[in-house]
């Protein structure tokens, strides 16, 4: 009796969009081998070693399985994978292994169980599993109850002429990114899809485009400052007086676009350290020299020693920001996370970290999913308690843009990570998805991403900032004790995009060549 013959297709499309473009898809192709009745997979094996894994996942939070392609595959170049889609796959292909086989999965993925989250206009999630009209009788009813039970599959029944069916599926499931996944089903008998979707926008834009943020305070003057007029603060301009700022960026010959941020906070208490009463003396006295050069009436500020101590009072304890961002700095590494708007009750945020002396390949190979955690747990909020106490604080920093594909070595990395059995046709056990001895013969992942200010909206514009300017009146400035805090990425850098909540890593990549743009502007 001739054994039928199986080959599956398992493909996962996975996108994110607006801030973060990112379109993707995996792929496993399950090839059969014939083997007459001694080969019919009818019977389960039992896994005849005990299996273990580094990479073990314990949760839905951040884990070294996460960094693992990025560590096996640390080339100096821009990278994106998606560790969820990656997971999901993992998870369903287990559904149908047995043996060595599901043994060397479950070392991997352990007590992990992939959230499971709602679907909305802005989050798509879903599986289906697609069977050829002539094959239904051969995938196993329990593994088709399982997907549709633990993953709310849809199953459905097609001729496999042509990829309409499939194709029209997927575009539905990612908002219409995804047209044309497949170019031809002619050779399938069942493919299994998994299509993750999402559309999310920032909860401020990085840099605005109409609102002038002057982020200052008056009447302070920064120590060792020659300016004899001027404010401690920073200056964001908006995008429509200007454009985006051209960074020099480590590596690359091209100036790269970017956005710009800044915060300041002031601890420090200048009424109570200096008196009140010696400050009105100290600068009414120097109005009165100020007089005797100028005429108060051809300047359109009055001076009024109220209103100067007024505006004294309540700078202190005062903190502004261009935009809504959480960061941390030391000696190694600066770190910059933003969040975007939640969605359902989800909440997904973009950490940045740019190691500032190593070089990031050599960071990404000693760095573990615990260092991470603490830096993220160390990220700090744009709050007075964020800042030290009796000094200015002044956050400045330029934000790279980026867009870029890759493809993961996907093959090659799970067999790396101990997952080896299932892409030997020799060993790999799927009786509990077909009758028919199947194997992976190939896995691949793309994915690609578009980080802007924006969304997908592309911009053309540049600009630099400054500071602000005097009021063309009289003024006293104050020196007080400032720190600064440096934010630019200008060095190739890594990131995740993270659920805020679970810690689950939806994407991670690097960037080594953020986007270059001429100048449209030059702008002094």
């Amino acid at each position: 009796m001739e054994e039928k013959k199986g080959k599956v297709k398992v493909i996962i499309p996975i996108l994110l969009v607006v801030i973060l473009v990112v379109a993707g898809g995996f792929l496993f192709i399950f090839k059969d081998k014939l083997f007459g009745d001694e080969g019919s997979n009818t019977e389960s094996h039992e896994s005849k070693k005990t299996i273990k894994s580094d990479l073990k996942m314990l949760d839905n939070s951040l884990s070294e399985f996460d960094l693992a392609f990025l560590k096996i595959e640390n080339g100096e170049e821009n990278k994106i994978y998606s560790p969820l889609s990656i997971k999901y796959a993992l998870e369903m292909l287990a559904e149908g292994a047995d043996g060595d086989t599901k043994a060397q999965l479950d070392a991997v993925i352990g007590e992990y169980t992939a959230k499971k989250y709602v679907n909305s206009n802005n989050m798509s999630f879903a599986n289906a599993l697609f069977i050829r009209n002539s094959f239904k009788d051969s995938v196993k009813e329990d593994y088709i109850s399982n997907l549709k039970n633990v993953y709310n599959a849809e199953v459905m029944f097609d001729e496999f002429k042509s990829p309409k069916v499939i194709n029209d599926w997927v575009s539905g499931k990612t908002f219409k990114l995804i047209p044309n996944l497949m170019d031809d089903v002619s050779d399938l008998d069942y493919v299994l899809v998994n299509a993750l979707a999402i559309d999310m926008e920032w909860n401020k834009k990085i840099q605005s485009e109409h609102e002038d943020y002057n982020v200052h305070f008056k009447h302070l003057k920064e120590q060792g400052s020659e300016e004899e007029y001027g404010w401690v603060g920073a200056y964001v301009s908006p995008l429509d007086s200007g454009g985006y700022h051209q960074l020099e960026f480590e590596g690359s010959k091209d100036t790269v676009k970017s956005a710009d941020i800044s915060a300041i906070a002031n601890r420090y208490d200048i009424v109570t350290k200096e008196g009140e009463a010696n400050i009105r003396k100290t600068v009414l006295a120097e109005y009165e020299e100020w007089k005797k050069t100028h005429r108060e009436e051809d300047y359109y500020s009055p001076f009024n020693i109220d209103t100067y101590m007024d505006d004294l009072k309540g700078a202190y304890k005062h903190v502004s920001s261009s935009t809504d961002f959480m960061f941390y700095v030391d000696d190694d590494v600066k770190v910059f996370a933003k969040d975007l708007k939640p969605y359902n009750g989800t909440t997904l945020q973009y950490v940045g970290i740019m190691p500032k002396e190593t070089k990031l390949a050599t960071y990404i190979d000693k760095t573990s999913a615990k260092d991470l955690n603490t830096l993220i747990g160390n990220l700090k909020n744009i709050e007075l308690d964020s800042f030290e106490e009796d000094y200015i604080t002044i956050i400045d920093g330029y934000i790279p843009m980026f867009d870029y594909e890759y493809e993961l070595k996907l093959m090659d990395d799970l067999k790396a990570i101990g997952i080896t059995d299932v892409f030997d046709s020799s060993k790999a056990d799927l009786s509990k998805l077909s009758s028919t001895k199947t194997y992976i013969d190939t896995a691949v992942h793309k994915a690609n991403i578009e980080f802007s200010n924006e969304g997908i909206k592309a911009a053309a514009a540049t600009a630099m900032g400054g500071r602000g300017s005097a009021n063309g009146g009289f003024d006293y400035f104050y020196e007080v004790p400032v720190k600064r805090i440096d934010l630019t990425f200008d060095k190739p850098y890594m990131y995740i995009i993270r659920d805020k909540a679970t810690g689950e890593v939806w994407f991670t990549g690097t960037v080594y060549q953020p986007k270059v743009e001429k100048n449209t502007y030059e702008w002094e």
